[in-house]
């Protein structure tokens, strides 16, 4: 069964580059980002932990806590890790999972039934403090995924999550959102959104950012 928006992210306890990982128990009440890899020694996977490593502050100012996932035991990671040092000018500072038994990439459904090997675990998931999986992403293996869309997008289900609006297409933090169509009482509107309003189309009210 596959995962879904909404559904609980499953717990799991599996050794990693920082010692035993208890997932739940990792995150805490923080956000939580997982993202997988088929193997060690992979290219754009070298160049993706590289990245968010490099990116890691960004994600502490969300209180995002990251971790990576691959398909190889943790002495296989260690060797890689110097890689990624090394080649992407960086300093790993956030757990990669050990999956040699696939049990973490079985749990979250990333290997495909028909795949042969492991070239599949591709996954993103963006967890909420509840637990719960607020948003998926499956890359193939021939293309890096973009971390900037990623915190965008932790941006958008941040803001989202406290206000009564959504973020319109190419959103960037403190751009103009959209009211939710819910609310239609006047005095409701004054009082949730003091900043004003722009009536497009009876659905689709812009108004400035919440938070900002």
């Amino acid at each position: 069964m596959s995962l879904r928006l909404g559904d609980i992210a499953p717990d799991f306890t599996q050794e990693s580059t920082e010692g035993p990982i208890h997932f739940h128990e990792y995150l805490g009440n923080s956000w939580g980002v997982l993202f997988s890899h088929p193997k060690d020694f992979t290219p754009v996977c070298t160049t993706e932990l590289g990245e968010v490593a490099k990116l890691k502050s960004e994600f502490d100012k969300r209180d995002v806590k990251v971790i990576g996932l691959s398909v190889d035991p943790t002495d296989s990671h260690a060797e890689w890790i110097k890689d990624i040092n090394e080649t992407q000018n960086t300093q790993m500072n956030f757990p990669v999972i050990a999956d040699a038994d696939r049990k973490v990439s079985s749990l979250y459904d990333m290997v495909h039934p028909n795949a042969e090997d492991t070239m599949t675990v591709r996954s993103v998931f963006v967890i909420k403090p509840d637990k719960t999986v607020a948003l998926t992403l499956t890359y193939p293996a021939s293309t890096g995924r973009n971390f900037d869309e990623i915190l965008r997008v932790i941006d958008s289900l941040q803001l989202t999550a406290k206000y009564n609006v959504a973020t319109p297409v190419n959103w960037k933090d403190g751009e103009d959102v959209v009211i939710a169509p819910a609310i239609q009482d006047e005095a409701e509107l004054k009082q949730k959104f003091p900043k004003g309003y722009r009536k497009i189309k009876p659905y689709l009210r812009m108004t400035p950012q919440p938070n900002k």
